[in-house]
């Protein structure tokens, strides 16, 4: 550090320097000092009037990367039903400034939400959010989509969908939207009811499609994600070709066992195992979604199919078994009262083949003597 003052007879006691209020930093380090004639004693003190560089304790150098975690982001949901609704509590709580627009008129709840709610599309895209964030249901997503305004956005706006089916979205986006907007597809393996007590080890699973190579964009998609970091959740990166293999197993197993055991009447009885209480609240959970969620993981997940099928051979296989051994126990029965000598030994081959054809199918013998049961009364 040099100063240079010319005329400045160096002073016996060091001049006091009155605090600084902030500083700036910059590339070069450059003071000015002013000469200021001190009328009470007659001599001239040194005053600091500029510091541009950072010092070891610099306020805004110990605190700029704390900061920079906690950029709000204008994030506007499309598709403002129960899940956007969901989603919108968290986001406000966090501090983010939070848009919506759907077709039905929420407007009454987005305000107690504290969102800004908009009911024209080009209205809520001329507040040029930070992130489009649709959250329509599946079967809906390509029509709400293709609505939008794009070219009303910000040229790299950051598309997120939390769809429960991935390589549909993912598709959908790369086809529809501009090469310029940035793209992350994220499930949220959890909803209202799931998550109505915190996200806290609940898992989300996200892929980053597009990102561009910007270190704002690259920012801003980290921002994003870390809101729901922040709230505890699993964060579990996974391709969308990847997801879809495990939910098909996963959730829409799920969707259908629950809604396959509502048509059935279920009642609490005063018996009720910890088993069965499972499955009456398999049931309560998967009722309170709409049938187009369970109809979209059945459509626009292509492993779906084969879950199905897979899940309908285990039912007839299960059967099949239960008949087979009691169409055993009738003939065996049936034989041994008919005969006053002892009934020939069956070995366990002939036992497991005599309910079933070739094909597994139950005969219309064994069918006749389940009908035909003493035990069926």
């Amino acid at each position: 550090m040099l100063l240079t003052l010319s005329g400045l007879k160096p002073p016996k006691t060091r001049a006091a320097i009155p605090p600084i209020s902030h500083c700036l930093r910059r590339s070069s380090l450059s003071f000015s000092a002013i000469r200021s004639k001190n009328r009470s004693n007659g001599r001239r003190s040194l005053r600091i009037r500029a510091l541009d560089a950072a010092q070891p304790n610099d306020y805004e150098a110990q605190t700029s990367g704390q900061s920079e975690r906690s950029v709000k982001l204008r994030i506007a949901i499309v598709g403002f039903g129960n899940f956007g609704q969901f989603l919108a509590k968290t986001l406000v709580q966090q501090g983010h400034t939070v848009l919506a627009y759907s077709r039905s008129n929420n407007f009454d709840i987005a305000t107690k939400l504290g969102v800004s709610f908009y009911s024209d599309p080009h209205d809520l895209c001329e507040e040029h959010p930070d992130v489009i964030l649709l959250s329509t249901s599946i079967i809906s997503t390509e029509s709400v989509l293709k609505s939008l305004p794009l070219q009303r956005l910000k040229r790299n706006t950051l598309f997120v969908d939390v769809l429960s089916v991935k390589e549909m979205p993912r598709n959908m986006f790369l086809q529809i939207l501009p090469p310029e907007f940035d793209i992350i597809c994220t499930h949220p393996m959890f909803g209202p009811e799931s998550g109505k007590n915190g996200w806290a080890g609940l898992p989300l699973v996200y892929e980053k499609v597009r990102i561009g190579s910007e270190a704002s964009r690259v920012n801003r998609c980290n921002h994003f994600l870390n809101i729901f970091a922040q709230e505890g959740c699993r964060m579990v990166e996974m391709s969308c070709a990847e997801h879809d293999r495990h939910a098909a197993g996963s959730q829409f197993i799920t969707q259908f066992i629950g809604r396959t055991l509502g048509k059935i009447d279920l009642d609490f009885t005063p018996i009720n195992t910890k088993g069965y209480e499972t499955l009456l609240n398999l049931r309560d959970i998967t009722s309170g979604d709409s049938f187009e969620l369970c109809y979209g993981l059945f459509v626009y997940n292509k492993n779906a199919l084969e879950q199905l099928e897979r899940l309908d051979m285990a039912f007839e296989s299960v059967k099949k078994q239960l008949l087979g051994h009691l169409l055993y126990i009738l003939r065996k029965h049936l034989y041994v009262n008919a005969q006053d000598s002892e009934a020939p030994q069956i070995s366990k081959g002939a036992v497991d083949k005599s309910p079933q054809s070739n094909n597994g199918a139950v005969d219309e013998e064994s069918s006749r003597a389940v009908n035909e049961s003493p035990w069926r009364q």
